[in-house]
């Protein structure tokens, strides 16, 4: 069920959970600011996560809220992830979802790469 982006911060979610150690995940970066992994259901031939350390709900809070520092090191580490997996050229796509209206289902900030073969239009016609 997709998520209000301004509810307040359940440290119960999976993400939390998984920066705990408390689930596993199939790591591919970790530094201080963020960790990405593989998502357990990927819908493209490469689907990856980037969460940031932080306790922020969406990418509304996480841009209201985080420090420059944080910002700045969640979204090189975005790149990162991106280039790591070879995916620069012939391109890939980020998504953020937020809120209900967004399909937000995870009350953590996640961007998802997407990338590894053609990936069709943006949004469902």
């Amino acid at each position: 069920m997709p998520i209000d982006a301004t509810q307040p911060y359940d440290d119960q979610n999976i993400f939390a959970k998984i920066l705990r150690g408390e689930i596993p995940s199939q790591r591919v970066y970790d530094d201080e600011f963020a960790i990405a992994f593989h998502d357990i259901a990927p819908q493209a031939p490469t689907h990856l996560l980037v969460i940031p350390k932080g306790a922020y709900v969406s990418w509304d809070d996480f841009a209201a809220r985080g420090s420059d520092a944080e910002i700045a090191g969640f979204v090189r580490a975005v790149g990162t992830v991106a280039r790591a997996a070879g995916l620069v050229e012939p391109g890939y796509r980020l998504l953020a979802n937020v809120g209900q209206h967004g399909h937000q289902e995870v009350p953590h900030l996640h961007v998802h790469i997407f990338g590894g073969a053609p990936l069709g239009p943006m949004l469902a016609r």
